[in-house]
């Protein structure tokens, strides 16, 4: 049983299935055109139509499927999915006289989704169109002052339409709101770590038990959460590490500490040199990332082979990937990613990919269940292709020493600072400027690195950490004395978006 989301390319659809995880109701995001048959194999408890950057008049605007509307399930639309809802069952709507964006005040409250909440409610707006007319029997539920029609339901309260967006943090009350959709619908609220951790090994066990995994090991919390899911399923594995020399310093001998000791058949490749020269030469971020990936594919063919017959390549692959590279209809490919799609299909592997649908942060109390230490379990995220994307231009030894010195000295910094685990991820960047500082009595040319540092929940949307000057000024002295190359230190506060987290 699920909550079923219609993506009509809301650029908060994925907020959506955020906010109702959080009310612990496993969601599941499908295109908004999907057949019926697709949706109904969710065994929906609920349905939600997200909202569009279309228009619900335009005849070429995204569609759900009509026989939706004629299934007896509760659904909830949010804007333009409201538009989608009040059409559908005999309401009108009609362009707006210019667009409503940002706060405002919901007025005229009734009904059970708005009982006991204050009036009014501050709440987030995003729209051009307007509901006209309300269906036939249909309530009113709220209003605001230039939106006549702000909440409406249906007369059995199990089709909800609400013009605003609960599921972003402007919206007053937005989780209870979103709650009351589900108690109103009767969705069973039980996903929690312990049946995610229980679902996850059933499944592996299911599908693998009695064939070989190669695992695709990186060392950081999917893939080490991954290679738990095969020890607990019994399934035989051997989890490959690949040593591709752009690693932070100390992590070979970290991962190798950490997972053997659990249980996992880890196999450790050598292959910084192969990785170095691909590079060699490069300069663009994308071709970097080519590079490697198909210096990747070349290590693991060779490797497999050597380690006999598997059936399945397994990947720690995560829904914000999936996103990020265009898995879902009607999302903009911001950059590729390694694990995603980049394995062709000669190699002969079935993927196994158990964590496709989960955000990190459930990857994470996941990964307590399974009794992953905390020192993998809360690592900061890093990119497959390592500090490649870390150094702008090409990757030289020069570059990743400097590189992965500065890396080290902030991320130590931050764990003495005791302020590690209150930031999603940080990072050096090494940038190719140089500018003229002062060493001794002297002038010289040093490079400038730029320090980033972002809170999130789950990597869609990211902020800039608010480090206290303090311990910035700390972290730039200490940089400074310790990677003599460095003459200058810079910090990002840039959001994502427009930013990504990554510079490359």
């Amino acid at each position: 049983m699920s909550v079923v989301i219609l993506d009509f390319g809301s650029q908060y659809t994925q907020l959506i299935a955020r906010r109702l995880r959080e009310l612990q109701a496993f969601s599941v995001v499908v295109p908004g055109t999907a057949p019926w048959e697709e949706i109904r194999g969710y065994q929906p408890r609920a349905v939600v139509l997200s909202g569009s950057p279309a228009s619900a008049i335009d005849p070429d605007s995204p569609r759900p499927d009509r026989r939706l509307f004629d299934a007896d399930v509760p659904m909830l639309g949010i804007c333009y999915g409201m538009h989608l809802l009040a059409r559908a069952y005999g309401g009108t709507v009609a362009p707006r006289r210019g667009h409503e964006y940002g706060r405002a005040q919901l007025i005229h409250q009734s009904g059970f989704l708005f009982d006991r909440l204050p009036q009014p409610l501050d709440v987030w707006m995003s729209h051009g169109d307007v509901v006209a007319s309300i269906p036939p029997g249909w309530a009113m539920l709220a209003s605001t002052a230039d939106c006549p029609v702000a909440a409406l339901s249906s007369s059995d309260g199990r089709k909800v339409g609400l013009q605003f967006h609960p599921e972003v943090a402007h919206t007053q009350d937005g989780a209870k709101l979103l709650e009351r959709f589900l108690d109103l619908a009767g969705v069973d609220r039980t996903w929690i770590p312990e049946t995610i951790a229980e679902q996850l090994v059933s499944e592996v066990r299911s599908r693998a038990r009695g064939s070989r995994v190669l695992l695709a090991a990186s060392g950081g919390v999917d893939s080490s959460v991954l290679a738990l899911l095969l020890v607990r399923a019994g399934v035989d594995h051997e989890a490959v590490f690949v040593d591709h020399g752009l690693l932070r310093q100390g992590e070979r001998q970290e991962v190798e500490a950490a997972l053997r000791p659990l249980g996992v058949s880890l196999q450790v490749v050598d292959a910084a040199d192969r990785f170095h020269a691909a590079l060699r030469g490069i300069h663009d971020p994308e071709e970097k990332r080519r590079a490697i990936g198909a210096t990747f594919i070349q290590v693991f063919r060779e490797r497999a082979v050597a380690l006999g017959q598997f059936r399945f390549l397994a990947q720690g692959t995560l829904y914000p990937d999936v996103i990020e590279s265009a898995g879902v209809a009607g999302s903009a490919n911001i950059k590729s990613h390694h694990n995603v799609g980049g394995l062709p299909a000669e190699l002969g592997f079935e993927l196994l990919e158990p964590l496709r649908l989960l955000f990190k942060d459930e990857v994470r109390k996941v990964g307590r269940i399974l009794g992953l230490p905390d020192n993998i379990r809360l690592r900061h995220p890093f990119p497959g292709p390592g500090l490649a994307v870390r150094i702008i231009g090409e990757v030289t030894p020069e570059a990743l020493d400097i590189a992965r010195c500065a890396d080290h000295e902030f991320i130590q910094a931050l764990r003495e600072e005791g302020l590690y685990n209150d930031v999603w991820q940080a990072l050096a960047v090494l940038t190719p400027v140089k500018s003229v500082g002062v060493a001794g009595d002297g002038r010289r040319y040093g490079y400038v690195v730029a320090l980033r540092a972002v809170t999130s929940v789950d990597g869609m949307t990211a902020d800039w950490a608010r480090l206290p000057h303090d311990v910035l000024d700390r972290v730039v002295a200490r940089i400074t004395r310790r990677v003599p190359e460095v003459g200058r230190v810079v910090y990002d506060i840039t959001s994502k978006p427009p930013a990504t987290i990554e510079w490359e």
